[in-house]
C-alpha cells in the first residue's frame, strides 16, 4: 500500500516552473517527507515545457530531473503527470493549439503527434532514475472533450480509446515497464455522452486511477459526515472494478480531499480518517494519494476559494490538523492492518452497452445504483459492483469473491 500526496509547491504554485528554485523545492520535500508519506505526484506545465510544437525545452525537463532526485533523497518516489492541462480551474494549453492555431488536441495528427514525443521525452529522462514511478498521461484531460468546458473538442468514444492507447504507448516508449496511467474525472463515470468511459479508466494503463471529490453534490446530499460522503473514494474504487477485465486490476485513489465547505474544516480531520478507513478496506487498491501538499498561496489571484485551503500544511509549511490526522492514519495502517476481505455482496449495474455506458448516469449522485450502494455501505455490507452482462458469469464473480447478487430495487 502506497501514500502520497499530489505536490503544490508553495513557491509560485505550479508557477515555480518559470522560476524553478530547488532549494524551494528541497524544503517542501522535507515537510511532505516529514509527515511518513512515501510518494508524491507532481505536474509540469504543458505550455511551459512544450512552448512550440517541435521545441520540449531541455532546461525545463533536467529542473523535473532535479526534483525526482531531490525526492528520493528524501524517501519519495514520484510519479510524474504529462500533459497539463487543467488544474485547480485553471487550463494550461499551449498557443500552439488556440485561438489562431485552434485545433482538436485529441485527433489533429500533428497535435497528437507532439504530444507523443513529448510524453516520450518525459519519461525517458526519467526512465531509471530511483523513484520514479511513471507518468500519468494528463491531469483530468478529459475535461477538455465536453460539457461543461467552455470550448471542448468533441471527440466519439472510439477517439477517446485511440488518443489514450497513443499516448500511453508514448510513455511505455519512453520508460518500458514503469507504471504509466490516465486519470479522468468523474464525469467519465457519471455521463453517459462523455467520450472518456468507465471502460477507459478500468482496461487502459498499468492502473485504475479515480479521482475523488464530495463537492460534486454527494456532500450536500447527503452531509459532511453520511456514509455517501465518507465512503466516496471506497464507491469510486468499487464502481471501477465493475468494468475491469482483470478481477485484481489495481486502483490508484489519485486524488481525494477535504473540500470546504463541503466538508467544514473542523470537520476535515474525521472525514480525513473515515474516508481513509472505507478505501483502505478495499481490496487491490494501489494507494492513496491526497490532494493537496500545501495550501495555495492567497497572493495568488482567482482561485476558487476552497484551492486555498486544501493542503496537509500551510502555505508556511505548517502542519495543518488535517495532516496530522493523515499521517496518523498512515502510521496505525503500517504497523499491521490486515489485508481486506473480499466483498461477498455486489450490487448489480445496468449501465447499458459495456464500451459506452449510456446509462451511466445512474452512478452520479442522486442515481439509483448510487444511492443503493450507499444504503447497502451505511448497513455495513461493503457492497462491490458488477455490470449485468457479467451478473451471471460464474467464473468471474468467484475471482472477485462476490458469493451474492443483488439489484437495486433490492437494497432498501
Amino acid at each position: 500500500m502506497r501514500f502520497g500526496v499530489n505536490y503544490t509547491p508553495t513557491h509560485g504554485w505550479f508557477h515555480h516552473w518559470l522560476d524553478f528554485g530547488l532549494d524551494d523545492v528541497r524544503a517542501d520535500l522535507d515537510s511532505i517527507a516529514a509527515l511518513g508519506l512515501d510518494h508524491i505526484r507532481v505536474f509540469p506545465l504543458w505550455p511551459v515545457f512544450q512552448p512550440n510544437r517541435t521545441l520540449i525545452r531541455p532546461r525545463a525537463v533536467a529542473q523535473l530531473v532535479s526534483l525526482v532526485d531531490a525526492a528520493h533523497e528524501r524517501g519519495l518516489d514520484v510519479a510524474v503527470d504529462g500533459l497539463q492541462g487543467h488544474l485547480s480551474s485553471f487550463d494550461f494549453l499551449p498557443s500552439w493549439i488556440t485561438t489562431w492555431h485552434r485545433r482538436n488536441m485529441f485527433t489533429d495528427p500533428e497535435v497528437v503527434e507532439a504530444q507523443g514525443a513529448y510524453l516520450t521525452a518525459l519519461a525517458g529522462a526519467l526512465a531509471g532514475r530511483p523513484g520514479f514511478l511513471g507518468m500519468t498521461v494528463g491531469n483530468e484531460v478529459n475535461q477538455f472533450a465536453g460539457d461543461p468546458h467552455p470550448d471542448p473538442d468533441r471527440i466519439t468514444v472510439e477517439q477517446a480509446e485511440r488518443w489514450l492507447r497513443r499516448m500511453l504507448a508514448a510513455c511505455e516508449r519512453g520508460a518500458p515497464g514503469a507504471l504509466h496511467a490516465h486519470a479522468s474525472y468523474d464525469r467519465a463515470f457519471h455521463d453517459g455522452a462523455h467520450p472518456f468511459t468507465p471502460a477507459h479508466s478500468a482496461r487502459l494503463g498499468a492502473v485504475t486511477a479515480v479521482h475523488s471529490w464530495v463537492f460534486n453534490g454527494t456532500a450536500r446530499r447527503h452531509g459532511p459526515a453520511g456514509t455517501a460522503t465518507e465512503a466516496h473514494a471506497a464507491y469510486l474504487v468499487e464502481l471501477s472494478k465493475a468494468w475491469a477485465r482483470d478481477p485484481h486490476r489495481p486502483v490508484w485513489l489519485q486524488e481525494v480531499g477535504a473540500p470546504a465547505p463541503s466538508v467544514p474544516a473542523e470537520h476535515a480531520p474525521a472525514f480525513t480518517r473515515a474516508t481513509l478507513g472505507y478505501v483502505l478496506d478495499c481490496p487491490d487498491l494501489w494507494g492513496v494519494t491526497w490532494w493537496c501538499s500545501h495550501d495555495v498561496d492567497r497572493a495568488l489571484a482567482d482561485f476558487p476559494e476552497l484551492e486555498y485551503s486544501l493542503g496537509l500544511l500551510t502555505h508556511d509549511r505548517e502542519v495543518k490538523p488535517v495532516g496530522r490526522e493523515l499521517a496518523r492514519c498512515v502510521r496505525e495502517w503500517r504497523a499491521g492492518a490486515p489485508a481486506p476481505e473480499p466483498r461477498r455482496t455486489a450490487l448489480l449495474l445496468d449501465a447499458g452497452d459495456e464500451e459506452s455506458a449510456p446509462l451511466r448516469a445512474v452512478c452520479a449522485p442522486g442515481g439509483a445504483f448510487f444511492e443503493a450502494w450507499a444504503r447497502l455501505a451505511a448497513r455495513g455490507l461493503r457492497p462491490a459492483a458488477v455490470l449485468a452482462q457479467r451478473a451471471g458469469d460464474a467464473e468471474h464473480l468467484a475471482a472477485r469473491g462476490i458469493t451474492e447478487v443483488v439489484t437495486v430495487d433490492e437494497a432498501v
